[in-house]
């Protein structure tokens, strides 16, 4: 081992000169107190002379030690004791004046002694400080992969941070795929070129066998770890592809490929790390630059990279059964808006166009730079979970009853059937009573008069049967549902006070009080224990939705949906919450929901009103305060409206 030995300049050290030359020691002179410094590779002794003390300030001196370096001072005559300003803690040796040779060697072997458990101590402390940095690196890593869902954005962020840990120029990631018989391959997925970022990524596979890189790593699970690329062993079985080299003018030269395994130790890819170099901001443009700055991987960077690997093919496994998950929720979500659609064919699509119009509205409420919703930002969880809440707002439909469900007009078929046959019963009566009269008229007038008695028989028959024709059609029109409260009953409630002789002779109205009362609806088909069975659809779909276990990200859905038929002044239902309890996911759908229930295809039971007959409808409910006057800005000024509906497939 060689020893380095700093002295003032005025100490004259060459008694011991010939020893310390035997013990392959070097002396310098220290020049200026800033000159003073611990030697990377040696141990390191400062002769401290009492003539300069005042030049070495404590500072300099405590640095000097704290590097692992050892200071032996000389006292002055008369001296016995470490001086006051001294700090014994930096003397390692103090030897009284005068001195001998002797024991000047001998204080001094003890500071190296001294120096060379202190340069220990200070390497072992870094060494530890390094490996704490970069389990400290590796655990920031894994975090940051553990919580990346999107496949793409993880192989980047996979392949970045083994290249940044590295130091690495390029770098490149394939999957493992397996084919439907079972047949395994590996996929370029991911390339990064520092010093080649033009370079295009095209995907290709190769097989899984020993004749390539990639493909020996992922057939032994061992890792390979390469000096030189354009150099390898005559007996290996692998060779590298140089055509991306040749085709962008690259130099590949050391190289590590690296296997990812998860958790049961199977290789789902691998990794591959080339030209690891000295400055990580190093561009490698001309040969001279490869031979000057690409070094081999180390035995400690194929240890990291092996750690990172193993992180990452976890990270991988957990984005592709993340994938799984979401694939599984999309199938359930629109096998359930399939289910209720089929329950009513008629507004088949309207859950997808509500979901649709709801996060293009979300989007709208994104981008905004003003009003009060500015500062509302939807994640991309928080956008599936409002489409997820819109596609099954209406699921609890699945709890009425299909008659009430499908009501196209205010009377059930069978009820306006009954009606139309009373109608032909009671035309038929008046018919035959026509004929009873003429026939008693001739039995008992013969021919006299007859033709002035006829004249007016028939006309009074025929305006019975206008009559009783009209009765059927006052039944008819206000049989048709309207859209908004409309129309006057006086005609019909007439014909309700009417009565006609039945079958067993005693007088029956011409309509039942239950047909008069459901003929008498002012809005829509429904009365009013009809319309409270399909408004509890909503407490269906909250119930419905609670079940399900959804994901900490989609947990908000059954309340979403829950509210979709509330109204900002409490009028609505089911539960008569006002603005402060709605959220605003909710009232984004409340729009959409009433939008599309307005414009949507004709249905048996209202016609479909046009976009501007829609938006004053939905104009007129802002201003009686029943929907968000923003949202709904928003939602004209965005043209929400005419966003290409989504109506899910059919699963």
């Amino acid at each position: 081992m060689r020893y380095l030995l700093w002295h003032a300049p005025g100490w004259d050290v060459s008694s011991v000169a010939p020893a310390l030359e035997t013990a392959r020691v070097e002396a310098r002179p220290v020049r200026q107190p800033r000159d003073l410094a611990v030697a990377d590779d040696r141990p390191t002794v400062f002769l401290l002379d009492a003539e300069n003390r005042s030049a070495f300030p404590v500072d300099i001196m405590r640095s000097f030690v704290d590097a692992g370096g050892a200071i032996v001072a000389l006292a002055r005559s008369g001296e016995t004791d470490v001086p006051e300003g001294l700090p014994t803690e930096f003397l390692s040796g103090f030897l009284t004046h005068p001195t001998t040779p002797r024991r000047l060697l001998v204080a001094i072997r003890a500071g190296f002694r001294e120096a060379a458990a202190r340069a220990e101590t200070a390497r072992a402390r870094g060494e530890a400080a390094h490996r704490a940095r970069e389990i400290g690196e590796l655990t920031r890593i894994g975090v940051a992969l553990g919580t990346e869902r999107d496949l793409k954005t993880l192989l980047d962020l996979i392949l970045t941070q083994a290249r940044r840990i590295t130091q690495s120029d390029a770098g490149s990631l394939y999957l493992v795929e397996r084919s439907d018989q079972g047949v395994r391959r590996l996929r370029f997925r991911l390339a990064q070129t520092f010093s080649k970022p033009e370079a295009p990524l095209v995907e290709f596979t190769i097989p899984v066998d020993r004749t390539s890189l990639a493909g020996y790593c992922a057939v032994t699970g061992d890792p390979l770890v390469i000096d030189d690329a354009y150099f390898l062993p005559p007996d290996v079985e692998y060779t590298i592809n140089r055509s991306f080299d040749e085709r962008y003018g690259y130099r590949s030269k050391s190289m590590l490929v690296i296997p990812m395994k998860d958790h049961q130790e199977e290789i789902i890819g691998v990794l591959q790390l080339i030209n690891r170099k000295r400055t990580l901001d190093a561009v490698l443009t001309t040969p001279a630059d490869v031979e000057r700055q690409v070094v081999p991987y180390s035995k400690r960077t194929v240890e990291l990279v092996t750690a990172l690997a193993g992180q990452a093919a976890v990270a991988i496994e957990n984005s592709r059964l993340y994938e799984d998950i979401e694939r599984l929720f999309e199938g359930f979500v629109l096998a359930a808006v399939h289910a209720i659609e089929q329950r009513d064919p008629t507004t088949y699509g309207h859950s997808g166009r509500v979901a649709g119009m709801t996060v293009g509205l979300a989007e709208v409420v994104d981008r905004a730079s003003d009003g009060p919703y500015r500062s509302i930002k939807f994640t991309r969880e928080q956008v599936r979970e409002i489409r997820y809440a819109a596609l099954l707002h209406d699921f609890g439909k699945v709890g009425v009853r299909e008659q009430v469900l499908v009501k196209a007009k205010k009377l059930y078929p069978s009820d306006l059937s009954l009606v139309r046959h009373r109608h032909a019963f009671i035309r038929r009566t008046a018919e035959r009573e026509f004929w009873r009269k003429r026939a008693e008229y001739l039995e008992t007038h013969g021919k006299t008069g007859y033709k002035d008695f006829i004249g007016e028989l028939e006309a009074a028959h025929a305006a019975e049967l206008k009559d009783l024709d009209r009765f059927l059609e006052v039944v008819m029109q206000a049989n048709e549902p309207s859209i908004l409260p409309a129309g006057s009953f006086d005609e019909l409630q007439a014909w309700g006070q009417r009565s006609y002789l039945g079958f067993d002779g005693a007088m029956e109205p011409f309509l039942s009080p239950d047909e008069m009362r459901y003929l008498t609806i002012r809005k829509g088909s429904l009365d009013d224990a009809e319309r409270h069975e399909i408004e509890s659809h909503v407490t269906h779909t909250f119930q419905f939705l609670q079940r399900i276990p959804w994901t900490r990200e989609l947990q908000q859905i059954p309340l979403i949906a829950y509210g979709h038929h509330e109204k900002m002044d409490g009028r609505g239902y089911p539960r008569r919450i006002g603005a402060e309890a709605i959220p605003i996911q909710t009232r984004m759908m409340t729009i959409s929901d009433i939008y599309d229930a307005l414009t949507a295809q004709d249905r048996p039971y209202k016609r479909a009103v046009s976009l501007e007959r829609a938006l004053d409808i939905l104009s007129q409910e802002v201003k009686e305060g029943q929907l968000d006057s923003d949202l709904f800005g928003l939602f004209v000024d965005g043209r929400v409206f005419q966003r290409q509906a989504e109506a899910p497939p059919e699963p």
